[in-house]
């Protein structure tokens, strides 16, 4: 078995799924969402609150499991990550010139070797090309020869304190972390095709009160950044907008986005009067404009938003190496007016991304604000599977030994015995 838990400003989701086959698809055994409490432009603000909700979250998905939860991925994001692009160069070791894993990991090491504040934790170091005696653009190069081996590197950092806190409230439940993923290379996994990453796409994974950013280029992640807006202002500017309450705009947002949302046709949208009796707000509200509400009220948030993910594609550098445009996903992405809204700012094709590649318990967890819920277990799949190759095989096979087989038989099943 194998878990995540996504812990987001708006929402704690917690997956189990099952390890398939070579080739099969991941099955969903047990899935569970509770609202957030404790955290704010995914930083923790209250610890108590977090452990709390994690608890109930992870609690609910063991009891549709079946199974006890006893270790998972974490998904990080917001403002605290940054990223940076490093550069690694080793010599082969083997005289005859053959690469093998073991040069491979020491060039990884040397490009993670950066100058880093004692505040700032590197949570991902991902090769995006290898390079052998000058010749570049190789994308694994065990078993090819050559005297020296270089290497292209992504590092994401991320905040040490909030990183802590997230370790402390899993120690208090008994959950070992097998390893921070960032939110937006989580949501990646689960709703890129492999065509877009080779292509240069960005990935747009808005949440509750951030949105993150992954750029990847020629088939390799280029670029990590999140920024402080998502799908929680949109909430603001309806509560502040129409004069009533937050879980009032949030209800009116939530209808919005269901009956006119994101990919509907916009057509119908136009000077509409819409009904919000059947929502059952305190509010004496019951009746304006759509047009009123998307050009005046969430269209202006989104140009923002629109704005500021350009500034960071610009920032990247990549902007000319995207032809496959953008991939919208998280809760924020069913927005009403979100596709139409970046066509028109950004100038790029957009696509909403909704999770892929999983089988079992999907009717619910098949929607953008579960993309990085579902990646985080593509993703641990994916590293599992990288670390645990032929490399450990043959370890076994060197570290076995024939003596004593009645003391191995009895070590064997010690384990069992509680």
């Amino acid at each position: 078995m194998i878990c995540g838990i996504d812990i987001g400003s708006y929402k704690i989701a917690t997956v189990a799924g099952v390890l398939p086959k070579e080739d099969g698809e991941l099955r969903i055994i047990g899935f569970n969402t509770t609202p957030s409490r404790g955290v704010k432009k995914g930083l923790i603000i209250d610890i108590e609150q977090i452990t709390a909700a994690v608890e109930e979250s992870v609690e609910k998905a063991e009891r549709m499991a079946g199974h006890k939860i006893s270790q998972a991925f974490v998904s990080v994001g917001g403002p605290h990550i940054a990223s940076l692009n490093s550069h690694g160069i080793v010599a082969v070791t083997n005289p005859q010139g053959e690469i093998n894993e073991d040069d491979v990991a020491r060039v990884v090491e040397a490009a993670r070797a950066i100058s880093l504040s004692t505040t700032r934790q590197i949570i991902e170091v991902t090769p995006r090309d290898y390079i052998v005696d000058g010749q570049a653009g190789i994308k694994n190069p065990v078993g090819m020869t050559g005297v020296r081996l270089e290497v292209e590197t992504h590092i994401i950092t991320a905040s040490h304190t909030n990183l802590k806190n997230i370790e402390r409230c899993l120690n208090y439940l008994d959950i070992q972390n097998l390893g921070f993923v960032f939110a937006g290379l989580a949501s990646a996994e689960a709703v890129l095709t492999d065509t877009e990453k080779e292509l240069g796409v960005v990935l747009i994974d808005i949440g509750g009160g951030k949105t993150d950013i992954c750029i990847y280029v020629e088939g390799a992640l280029s670029y990590s950044s999140s920024i402080p807006v998502g799908a929680r202002h949109i909430t603001n500017d309806i509560a502040v907008g129409l004069r009533v309450s937050l879980d009032s705009a949030e209800k009116i947002k939530l209808y919005l986005s269901r009956v006119y949302g994101a990919e509907k046709d916009k057509n119908k949208r136009r000077n509409i009067s819409i009904n919000l009796n059947e929502l059952n707000l305190n509010e004496n509200v019951d009746e304006m404009s759509l047009k009123t509400l998307i050009d005046g009220i969430i269209g202006p948030r989104l140009e923002e938003i629109y704005k500021l993910v350009f500034d960071e594609i610009e920032k990247s550098g990549f902007a000319q190496n995207i032809p496959s445009g953008l991939v919208i996903t998280g809760g924020g992405a069913l927005t009403v007016s979100m596709l139409e809204t970046g066509r028109r700012v950004i100038g790029l094709p957009i696509r909403l991304g909704s999770p892929r590649n999983v089988s079992g318990l999907t009717d619910e967890i098949l929607d953008p604000q579960y993309a990085t819920t579902v990646g985080l277990l593509l993703y641990g799949i994916k590293n599992t599977r990288e670390q645990e190759g032929w490399k450990n095989f043959n370890k076994i096979i060197k570290d076995f030994s024939f003596g004593s087989p009645v003391e191995k038989f009895k070590s064997f099943f010690r384990q069992f015995i509680p």
